[in-house]
């Protein structure tokens, strides 16, 4: 394992070459010292499987929030033709709120390539996985949200994931939806939290 010189302020710190994956992985778990865990999480993504570890750390509860944001950047900075996006989605089923905004926000760098996955999970039986997939889809808003929020809205039976959506449809719906989200009321049996959801939505959309 050769080395390689870094600077950081002012001090001429050595750093290792890594020739593999595994190398990288446990320079990472026998130091601990932030700027040399950065390192390594720096290097892995140049290795095959690395991006995928990188998921990994995100998901272990004991991480610390430091390494999170700073393997957070990696992953965001990734191709995402490259990137390992079903992993980052699983994500978003963690109870670590925290790790699930993470995961969003990695997501929203991808923008198109998730288009697929959003979609798996928007037709899933998890219905917090349909709200994660509404919550992403709402950040990244491609031309085709409106029409799959729609599709969504049509056949949905779960009153949290429908109002999760008609937030969004308040914010990019048309004049045409209107009909769509009246009709949520009666779906719903005229539920106060739907009421109130849907005349916001409309009002906005009718500005």
């Amino acid at each position: 394992m050769a080395f390689v010189k870094k600077h950081v302020a002012q001090d001429v710190q050595e750093f290792p070459s890594f020739e593999s994956l595994e190398e990288a992985i446990i320079y990472y778990k026998d130091n601990d010292l932030f700027e040399h865990k950065k390192y390594a999480i720096e290097e892995m993504v140049f290795f095959e499987g690395g991006a995928d570890y990188l998921v990994k750390i995100l998901s272990d509860v004991t991480t610390e929030k430091a390494i999170d944001m700073e393997v957070a950047s990696v992953l965001e900075s990734i191709d995402p033709e490259e990137a390992p996006i079903e992993a980052v989605m699983e994500l978003l089923k963690l109870h670590n709120a925290y790790v699930r905004n993470l995961g969003i926000s990695i997501l929203r760098n991808y923008g198109e390539a998730i288009k697929y996955y959003i979609v798996k999970f928007l037709i899933g039986d998890d219905r917090d996985l349909r709200i994660f997939a509404i919550n992403v889809l709402g950040d990244v808003n491609f031309p085709e949200s409106r029409d799959m929020l729609i599709e969504l809205l049509e056949g949905e039976s779960d009153i949290n994931v429908a109002m999760t959506a008609v937030d969004y449809m308040a914010e990019i719906g048309e004049e045409e939806d209107v009909d769509l989200l009246l009709s949520l009321k009666e779906h719903f049996n005229n539920d106060p939290y739907v009421e109130f959801g849907v005349n916001n939505a409309i009002q906005m959309i009718r500005g």
